[in-house]
């Protein structure tokens, strides 16, 4: 959720007239802290030490390549919104 509403905002800023220091305080402040790899590391971790390195892989692999379809996605959508309005 987190990816993509950094790429919806990250397409919509582009053609909007954001302030930098909106921009700062929505990617990394808000957004950036929403999408914490915290948990994720965590999890990761977690399934090393219960010996599933082959589930610690996928979930580094799987978040990696979902979250960067999930930033381009909302790019994708936040260009389709802003040519209509």
């Amino acid at each position: 959720t987190g990816s993509f509403l950094i790429g919806l905002l990250w397409g919509i800023s582009e053609k909007a007239v954001f302030h930098p220091n909106l921009r700062i305080f929505l990617f990394t402040g808000l957004l950036g802290g929403f999408t914490t790899f915290s948990a994720y590391n965590l999890e990761t971790f977690s399934l090393l030490r219960e010996s599933k390195p082959i589930l610690a892989l996928a979930n580094i692999g799987l978040n990696n390549i979902l979250g960067i379809a999930l930033v381009v996605l909302g790019f994708l959508v936040s260009r389709y919104f802003v040519n209509i309005f």
